[in-house]
């Protein structure tokens, strides 16, 4: 029974971290509570009247109010310098300081000293610098919190990356390198020596090595430079070019910029894969796949594309639902990028299919 009860109370605890908006309210409840109960016990030691109760509660809930302002704002300016983000939050804190001290002190002689009013307006802005100092650390606190969530975010996604990496070695170990691609390759490597071609036998059991060594060598989860992706991707096109023979044409055309991005790798295997047995073989004189890459702004873009008979299922679903590679991918994508790739499908022109990846441009240091 103290077991299920303490489950649930795990389980609703998960909830209301996962759920930031609740859990911001909930904190600026508790906090701004906290205060004006602090605030109510330090006033029971010099005998103020039962009325500063209320004094103190109005205060608690102006400050309240106050920081509400401060909270958006400050996720307008989140991603600006560190000096700006400086000074707005010191600039912000003395402004919202000034006027929770004046309702703080309007209160105070409207309620507590009977609509009292003192000899000079300035009057009502004391006690300024000590709400100042309030706000300040109600705003180290949030961007504290904040922080603290951002790091629990990326620590999340880099459990969720290497989970989801160990299984793309296992898929890829399973089906990118399947035994019935072993099989095709293995058996054209004997072809080759029954028909006495010796030395491009011994050159296809080579590449044919070091393919398989290079995807025993890198893991899914680390990122490698486009440049040595695409070496690891042309020992794979060897070897299914001594299956497809003239039926297989490959073109790459790569911008000299980004030849040093940082991609997953072999996340490309799978797509080139995917277009040799849903395009290439399927047409009798074979056909063409066009591997391109370029930076768009701050992305790095790369598409493979191919002069197939093309899909009959709805595109939007084939990254989901589609073959295994394609699914893989999309899959380490995410894991590795979270939300900062995409992963598109479309109709090539005048036919076949295009695969379009769209992941942040990062540099070789």
């Amino acid at each position: 029974m103290q077991t299920s009860w303490r489950k649930k109370w795990l389980s609703h605890w998960q909830g209301l971290l996962d759920d930031r908006n609740r859990f911001f309210w909930v904190l600026q409840v508790a906090g701004w509570s906290g205060y004006a109960l602090v605030h109510y016990i330090g006033s029971l030691m010099h005998e103020m009247r039962d009325i500063y109760a209320l004094i103190l509660l109005l205060g608690a809930y102006a400050g309240f109010l106050l920081t509400v302002p401060l909270r958006y704002l400050y996720r307008r300016i989140w991603d600006a310098s560190p000096w700006l983000l400086i000074i707005v939050v010191l600039a912000a804190s003395y402004i919202a300081a000034a006027l929770w001290a004046v309702v703080d002190n309007a209160t105070y002689w409207e309620i507590y000293k009977f609509g009292f009013s003192p000899d000079s307006h300035w009057f009502y802005f004391k006690n300024t610098i000590a709400k100042f100092y309030i706000l300040l650390s109600w705003s180290g606190l949030y961007f504290g919190i904040k922080y603290y969530q951002m790091l629990q975010d990326e620590k999340q996604k880099a459990l969720m990356a290497t989970s989801m990496a160990h299984q793309a070695q296992l898929k890829m170990l399973r089906y990118q390198l399947n035994p019935h691609f072993l099989f095709n390759t293995l058996n054209a490597i004997s072809t080759l020596i029954l028909v006495k071609e010796n030395d491009l036998a011994n050159r296809m059991m080579s590449k044919l090595s070091l393919f398989l060594r290079f995807s025993l060598d890198n893991e899914p989860i680390k990122k490698i430079p486009l440049e040595r992706e695409l070496e690891a991707l042309s020992l794979y096109l060897d070897i299914e070019k001594v299956r497809f023979d003239e039926r297989l044409k490959v073109t790459i055309d790569v911008a000299d910029e980004v030849k040093q991005a940082l991609v997953p790798s072999l996340f490309l295997q799978p797509l080139i894969e995917n277009s040799i047995k849903y395009a290439i073989a399927k047409l009798e004189e074979g056909g063409e796949i066009v591997i391109s890459a370029r930076r768009l702004g701050e992305d790095l873009v790369i598409q493979v594309s191919d002069n197939g008979p093309g899909c009959s299922k709805p595109l939007d679903t084939l990254s989901t639902q589609g073959g295994v590679g394609l699914v893989n991918t999309r899959e380490r994508l995410q894991a590795l990028y979270g939300k900062n790739y995409s992963f598109t499908l479309t109709d090539n022109e005048p036919r076949g299919l295009r695969i379009e990846i769209r992941i942040p441009l990062e540099q070789v240091e």
